[in-house]
C-alpha cells in the first residue's frame, strides 16, 4: 500500500496532479486542499490511497491525514466508491463532514455535486455508529437534531437560502453563539 508521498509537483490537471518522486511520475487523483498543498510548491508531501481495481490501480492524493482517514471510511459504505469518496472529501473539511454525520445532517452531504438524497442518507446512517465514538474522544461534544447549527442553517433556509448558501454565511458566523444571533449575523452579512 502506498500510504504517503514526497515529491515535485510536475504536472496538473482536471482529475489531479502528477508527483515526481525520484524520476517516476505518480498520477494522483487530488482533493482540492491536496491541489492547494502542491501548487507552486517545490516539493510536497501528499497522503496517499491506493485503490486497486480488476482492470486499474488508482492512486488517490489527500493534503493531510484526516482527509485519508475519512476518504477511506466512505469507501466502506455500500454504493459508495472512490470517484464520490473523493467528492465528498472534496466538498467540506473532514471536520465538517464528522460533524455533519454525528449531527445526522444529510442535506449537507446533498449540497455536493453528485451526491443525492439517498447516498447522503446511507453515508449518515452507516458512518455515525463510526464516527460518534471518534468525535466523543476527540472531545466534540454529541450533537443531536436538535443542534444550533441546523437549527440556525433551517431557519436561513426557511428563508429562501439554500442550503449551501446557508452553509456558507453560517461559515462566516462565530459557532459559539446562539442560533437566533448566528441567524442575525448571516442576515448583516448579506
Amino acid at each position: 500500500m502506498i500510504a504517503r508521498l514526497r515529491g515535485k509537483p510536475v504536472a496538473r490537471d482536471a482529475d489531479g496532479l502528477v508527483l515526481d518522486v525520484g524520476g517516476v511520475g505518480y498520477r494522483l487523483h487530488a482533493t482540492p486542499a491536496a491541489l492547494r498543498k502542491a501548487d507552486g510548491a517545490e516539493e510536497a508531501v501528499l497522503e496517499t490511497h491506493l485503490h486497486v481495481r480488476e482492470d486499474a490501480l488508482q492512486l488517490y492524493g489527500f493534503a493531510d491525514a484526516a482527509e485519508r482517514e475519512l476518504f477511506e471510511q466512505l469507501l466502506a459504505v455500500s454504493g459508495v466508491g472512490p470517484k464520490v469518496a473523493l467528492a465528498i472529501v472534496s466538498g467540506y473539511s473532514p471536520a465538517e463532514l464528522r460533524r455533519a454525520i454525528v449531527r445526522e445532517d444529510s442535506a449537507l452531504f446533498q449540497t455536493i455535486p453528485g451526491i443525492g438524497k439517498k447516498t447522503a442518507e446511507r453515508v449518515v446512517l452507516e458512518l455515525k455508529e463510526r464516527i460518534a465514538p471518534l468525535a466523543a474522544v476527540e472531545g466534540a461534544p454529541h450533537l443531536g437534531s436538535g443542534d444550533g447549527h441546523v437549527v440556525a442553517r433551517d431557519a436561513l433556509v426557511e428563508l429562501g437560502y439554500s442550503v449551501a448558501e446557508a452553509e456558507q454565511r453560517l461559515a462566516e458566523t462565530d459557532p459559539d453563539l446562539p442560533p437566533a444571533e448566528r441567524v442575525r449575523q448571516a442576515l448583516r452579512a448579506a
